[in-house]
């Protein structure tokens, strides 16, 4: 019986290794999705800007400062800027596979918390995203992220 036990165990411990495995890839392709609507998106808030500050009277437009106009531009663009999301996310995405290989006491728990700053950088991510697509693709992460949580559970 305790052979058959432990059999069934590695059984499913090799399933859910490789349902993370297509979990993580699946979060990895996602990210790499956005890359194409984050080219265009700054281009397009930059162009949306200047087209509302064209509908302003000739005398608001003389009145404002230009080089001060272009420091709050880059200032809330760089706060759009996702780039350090998709970096800690890759990483996150590694350090949960480096984690899946180690053994030992304790490693659910681990996956638990690694999951969880998934989670923080894909919601991060999501806020920043002010284009329908992108946010789409959030979603998407989301919810392989919700699964691959409710399936560490059993690894506890």
């Amino acid at each position: 019986a305790v052979a058959q036990f432990n059999a069934f165990r590695e059984q499913e411990g090799a399933s859910l290794y490789q349902m993370f495995c297509e979990k993580l890839d699946a979060i990895a392709a996602l990210l790499s999705d956005v890359e194409p609507y984050e080219q265009g998106r700054v281009e397009k808030i930059k162009s949306r800007i200047e087209a509302n500050l064209e509908q302003l009277s000739a005398a608001t437009q003389q009145a404002i400062d230009r080089n001060r106009l272009e420091q709050e531009m880059i200032f809330y663009l760089e706060k759009l800027d996702i780039t350090e999301e998709k970096v800690r996310l890759t990483n996150h995405l590694k350090y949960f596979r480096e984690t899946m290989d180690n053994e030992g006491s304790g490693v659910g728990k681990k996956l638990g918390f690694i999951a969880q700053e998934m989670g923080r950088e894909i919601n991060t991510l999501g806020s920043k995203s002010n284009q329908s697509e992108m946010q789409i693709i959030v979603v998407k992460m989301k919810d392989i992220l919700e699964q691959i949580k409710e399936q560490v559970l059993n690894v506890l």
